[in-house]
């Protein structure tokens, strides 16, 4: 868990998380002016400004902090079992934070462990048909059985049957809401929650007692997407959110990937059109474990000598060497975007090729 004593710098980022006008790139400013958020929380005007903070801004800031106390806002989270995670701690999710506009704060109900970096998010239409439903524990179930966790955002319909058929199934799963934590949307998964919190995690980048507002969702699928390796639509319409989680998957450069339905269908117009799109046919789960080469990870586990026929990581193993090397250098020399070097090294390592220690890799020997 997060905390004072490996962060002390925690609290104030959850106090500053908590002034909605303060978003990440003013949070990011004020990181790189005054090297610390606490000493940005306790700067008076004049120093705000020179960290080019608006004077609409300062006056926000220095107003929340009459009612907001830093420390106070950290012991509310842990009286609840949360675990509230800045960009910079330890713990916040390794493929995550290499999203673009990545949460500067997540609130965690439940557990992260090491395995849900193997996830594949599971979304679709609030109108699931029988066919969806059938396909959803079909593919769910398949992914849990080869290790796979499975992320979704709660919502009625595909989303609930994921995590249904996940935790049915004896495996992990994470909820992305797009409200706080102590505001479970919709109603009736309460229960669903409370499950899902005792066999993965609830997840949300939203302070407690942040309401369910319609603008709230389209963040929060950036944030499904972004915690996990692919995105599977499982039935969906044209104005499906699903279709906003395959378009961030898509700039994150994660695999986007679409069951196909039939065409009289409104609930598969959306899952046809990304097939066109040059989304992934999935027709069955053996397709997303192969694209991800998961179905090569029980077997090849123990390896640590293995010769790959993916390109993508043939290029990470040229620049790659017994000697760690970080990430960042690692994307730079491979000439790759961050997220897809993040994500296969994610797999490589899992499959024993490369090992990690922090954001430094190194070949397994």
């Amino acid at each position: 868990m997060s905390s004072c004593e490996d962060f002390p710098d925690l609290p104030y980022w959850i106090a500053f998380s908590r002034i909605p006008s303060i978003g990440p790139a003013r949070i990011r400013k004020l990181l790189a002016h005054f090297g610390g958020l606490q000493r940005a929380w306790e700067a008076n005007a004049l120093e705000l400004k020179a960290a080019e903070m608006d004077d609409k801004s300062i006056g926000i800031i220095l107003k929340a902090r009459k009612s907001i106390n830093p420390h106070l806002e950290l012991e509310k989270l842990e009286s609840r079992g949360i675990k509230p995670y800045a960009y910079d701690s330890p713990g916040y999710p390794r493929l995550l934070s290499y999203v673009p506009n990545p949460p500067v704060v997540i609130y965690v109900q439940g557990d992260i462990v090491q395995e849900d970096e193997c996830s594949v998010a599971v979304v679709g239409t609030r109108k699931a048909t029988a066919y969806g439903r059938e396909v959803v524990s079909r593919i769910v179930t398949g992914l849990v059985m080869n290790g796979v966790t499975v992320v979704s955002g709660l919502a009625r319909g595909i989303d609930s049957y994921a995590h249904r058929a996940a935790l049915e199934a004896g495996g992990r799963t994470i909820a992305v809401l797009g409200s706080g934590l102590d505001q479970v949307y919709p109603w009736e998964n309460k229960k669903l929650a409370d499950d899902i919190v005792r066999s993965g995690a609830l997840v949300s980048e939203y302070p407690l007692g942040t309401r369910p507002e319609a603008r709230n969702f389209p963040p929060r699928n950036r944030i499904i997407t972004g915690l996990s390796l692919a995105v599977v639509v499982i039935e969906a319409d044209m104005k499906s959110g699903a279709l906003i989680s395959a378009g961030f998957a898509a700039q994150q450069g994660r695999e986007v990937m679409a069951v196909p339905g039939s065409i009289l269908s409104p609930t598969s117009a959306g899952t046809n059109y990304l097939i066109q799109q040059g989304a992934k046919l999935v027709s069955r789960v053996e397709d997303i474990l192969e694209e991800l080469d998961i179905d090569r990870v029980s077997l090849e586990s123990n390896s640590r000598s293995i010769v790959t026929d993916d390109p993508t990581e043939q290029a990470l193993l040229d620049v790659l060497g017994t000697e760690p090397k970080h990430i960042d250098d690692i994307a730079f020399e491979s000439n790759m975007p961050i997220a897809v070097v993040s994500a296969t090294l994610t797999m490589m390592e899992i499959k024993g090729i490369v090992r990690s220690n922090g954001m430094f890799y190194s070949l397994a020997t």
